[in-house]
């Protein structure tokens, strides 16, 4: 007769290859949810019934309600099944998005107040994409008509001429209109640069912040801050700084933050200025690519920024997500958030993209970030307005002349996401290989669950799900993304 492994058992049989503490530790995570999935599936917990909803884009499918699977009881091996363990549990979800750009507000804008009302319903509404976590900028960035801080001139570090003026015209309007149609709308903001006068160019384009505006820059969004909330629109996070480790060449809106640097204004300046002013407003470090792991670790380890920091942003141009896992095992008290990324609206696949971007959410996911907002909600079908070198596409594509909308891959890719996970869900563990494909689980807080499955094969494949002594069988078309949700 078998024994049934314990986690001790998983354990003992890998002791001799350890070398660090760190090491016992991810070994003994690891097989403590191995055992858990053992158990689980061999159900140890109340076993699944009844009918999972399917939704699948594929073809000319666009998360298309398709015929329901059942849970079944096990028969047979179950070698190719993916293994769910909602008893071994990761981070909570924040939510989904995209930025709220200059360009994006103003692409908005030119819709008839019906038609754009309709559409922020069809993104916004929770019993549609409900996108919940977007993204303003302080400032411009390469995505606006225009370059414009928010104290434009000569030296003002006492911020006397400080207005969001420029912002009340399109910008603000919009960002009300979310908050509208999603009252849990989750805001960060970011900056592309400081006000060219603080800084060592003169100009918004490129350069680097002179230390002795630390503390103007720091009143500079306090003042962001307090006239957002004004207006209506008060602003949940802040990070220092879109992308700390590049000018672009200066050609456009950009500012370089030395490792130190950050360290310094955060921890000496902004961090204390925001305690001072009794804003609740989280502050979010790097805000740029996986690469920068390594700097993450290190700004986290200082006591004095790490007290006024709630987590990291990050953009996946370069690197890999699982730089995000190494930054969570370093310092598990802060969280990762996603917080650029978008098509490119030369590619071929613009509009059809989808599973590429299924995959690379499930990746971000399975490296504990807590968000994904993609990068324009909204351009035109040249990627305008844009003041930058780069060809990014909107989510949505709206058309310059006729105002024809037309949804991205990432927007479907998105919708198999955002549609069934709720703020507050936990990732749960996943386990098995999908040929040419990924997998990612959801516990929502309402005890629904959903999985997200993708398959960038060109040929038809089966999923087999297993879940304490119960299984179910989905087909995926080739190309495609299906999200099953059950109770």
């Amino acid at each position: 007769m078998l024994r049934r492994l314990s986690h001790s058992d998983i354990v003992v049989v890998a002791m001799s290859d350890l070398r660090t503490r760190r090491d016992f530790v991810k070994l003994s995570t690891a097989a403590l949810a191995l055992a858990d999935a053992v158990s689980v599936s061999a159900g140890e917990t109340d076993a699944p019934s009844g009918e999972i909803e399917v939704h699948v884009t594929a073809g000319s499918k666009r998360y298309a309600r398709e015929a329901p699977v059942s849970w079944r009881p096990v028969a047979g091996s179950t070698d190719d099944a993916i293994v769910l363990n909602p008893r071994h549990t990761y981070q909570e979800v924040l939510g989904f998005g995209a930025a709220f750009t200059d360009a994006a507000c103003y692409t908005f804008q030119r819709l008839d107040a019906a038609v754009r009302e309709q559409l922020f319903h069809e993104l916004f509404h929770p019993s549609e994409m409900g996108l919940n976590v977007c993204r303003t900028c302080i400032g411009s960035s390469d995505y606006s008509r225009n370059v414009y801080s928010f104290d434009e001139g000569e030296p003002d570090p006492d911020l006397k001429r400080f207005s969001i003026d420029h912002d009340r015209d399109y910008i603000l309007p919009m960002l009300r209109l979310a908050r509208q149609m999603n009252p849990d709308l989750f805001l960060l903001s970011t900056p592309w640069s400081p006000p060219g006068w603080m800084k060592s160019t003169g100009s918004m384009l490129g350069g680097t912040l002179h230390k002795r505006y630390y503390a103007p820059y720091a009143a500079y969004f306090v003042k962001f801050l307090q006239a957002y909330a004004a207006a209506g629109v008060p602003v949940n996070a802040v990070s220092v700084q879109n992308e700390v480790d590049t000018d672009q060449d200066s050609r456009m809106p950009a500012c370089m933050w030395g490792q130190e640097y950050e360290v310094e204004f955060v921890g000496r300046h902004f961090g204390p200025q925001l305690e001072k002013n009794g804003i609740p407003t989280k502050i979010w470090i790097i805000d740029h690519n996986y690469n920068l792991w390594g700097r993450a670790i290190c700004e986290l380890d200082d006591a004095d920024l790490n007290r006024y920091v709630d987590g990291v942003a990050w953009h996946g141009y370069l690197g890999t997500p699982d730089a995000m896992t190494r930054v969570h095992d370093a310092h598990p008290e802060k969280h990762a958030y996603w917080t650029e990324g978008g098509p490119d609206y030369t590619d071929p696949g613009y509009l059809t993209e989808w599973t590429k971007w299924a995959a690379t959410y499930a990746g971000i996911l399975h490296n504990w970030a807590r968000c994904i907002t993609g990068w324009n909600l909204a351009l035109d079908e040249n990627g305008k307005p844009n003041i930058g070198p780069f060809t990014c596409g909107g989510m949505v594509s709206i058309h310059s002349q006729t105002t024809e909308i037309a949804r991205s891959g990432q927007y479907w890719g998105l919708a198999h996401y955002s549609r069934a996970i709720q703020r507050g869900a936990r990732r749960f563990d996943s386990r098995g290989a999908l040929e040419d494909g990924t997998h990612v689980a959801f516990a929502n807080p309402d005890g629904g669950k959903a999985v997200v499955l993708t398959n960038a094969g060109a040929s038809e494949k089966k999923a087999r799900l297993l879940l304490a002594g119960r299984t179910a069988e989905v087909s995926l078309p080739g190309d495609s993304v299906a999200t099953l949700t059950w109770r």
